[in-house]
């Protein structure tokens, strides 16, 4: 069944005095487009966590949000970067030296410049935040396909009606085009009797063969057999499991074509007026197709 590439979901996991909060809001897309949002302390499990989107999500673009609370006495360490402090004392030294600057080197200079302090990356500690952090991304990711497919099961009953409504016109342009030989027969009678105002008597066998000629450009017989193919393979590829939208995108190309083709090569007033209807349809069918995985 189809997906819908919009959706909302989220999801929270608590493993001890660790909790994790996943956020993932998914919009349309040409192609997969993952853009996290994580602590310093994930940064090590980015390719995970990506990992774990590629295997559910085929198409969409997907803004993921971490969060990572650690209420234990370690998640609240800080740490001292030594060498970086001592390399901001030597700076500070020389251009005190260079300037002939007077004031003394304090800690809150040190402070100032950022990174001095820090807390402590708990890289030691992936062997705990790592399985907090997937069981939660496949909670949030369960809760993401929920809503992905209920949504795309809306439309692909929608599809379903259009589908129906197209396949009845097809039915109508081949019921009208049934009989072009005799209408191109009878009109080119029409036709050259108005011209010659019957002073010049009519050969049969010619206009049959001409009107024979205009029939033979008109058929669309090859047109619908490819439109009908194009419907059923459109119902199929919407009730298969693997990602449709690329696919019916081109099927529905190719349904344009086809109606394009046949609008074209027949002259007749009701046709078109059934041909316009269903690209109607079609252009409808399109914007939905935008949202579908």
């Amino acid at each position: 069944m189809i997906k819908s590439m919009t959706a909302f979901a989220a999801a929270e996991n608590t493993v001890d005095e660790l909790t994790v909060k996943i956020e993932i809001r998914s919009y349309n897309s040409r192609h997969l487009d993952i853009f996290l949002r994580i602590p310093p302390v994930c940064q090590p499990l980015e390719d995970k966590i990506k990992g774990l989107i590629t295997d559910r999500v085929a198409r969409g673009r997907l803004e993921t949000r971490v969060l990572v609370d650690d209420s234990s006495d370690e998640g609240s360490a800080l740490e001292i970067d030594l060498p970086k402090a001592k390399s901001l004392v030597s700076a500070f030294k020389e251009l005190k030296s260079q300037f002939d600057f007077k004031d003394d080197i304090t800690l809150g200079m040190l402070t100032g410049v950022g990174g001095i302090i820090k807390t402590v990356e708990q890289l030691q500690k992936e062997d705990i935040i790592w399985p907090a952090v997937k069981n939660c991304m496949i909670g949030a990711l369960d809760d993401l396909e929920t809503m992905r497919q209920k949504e795309g099961d809306f439309i692909a009953k929608d599809f379903g009606q259009r589908l129906n409504f197209i396949h009845a016109c097809l039915k109508q342009i081949q019921k009208k085009c049934g009989g072009l030989l005799t209408q191109y027969q009878q009109r080119l009678m029409e036709r050259v009797s108005s011209l010659t105002k019957d002073i010049v008597e009519l050969d049969p066998a010619r206009i049959a063969q001409e009107a024979a000629f205009l029939a033979d450009r008109s058929d669309i017989s090859e047109e619908i057999v490819r439109a009908e193919s194009h419907l059923n393979q459109f119902n199929e590829i919407i009730n298969a499991a693997e990602p449709a939208g690329r696919k019916l995108n081109f099927l529905l190309q190719e349904l344009n074509r086809e109606f394009n083709t046949m609008g074209s090569k027949i002259g007749n007033a009701e046709v078109a007026h059934i041909v316009i209807e269903v690209k109607s349809e079609l252009e409808k069918i399109r914007e939905q197709i935008q949202n579908v995985e």
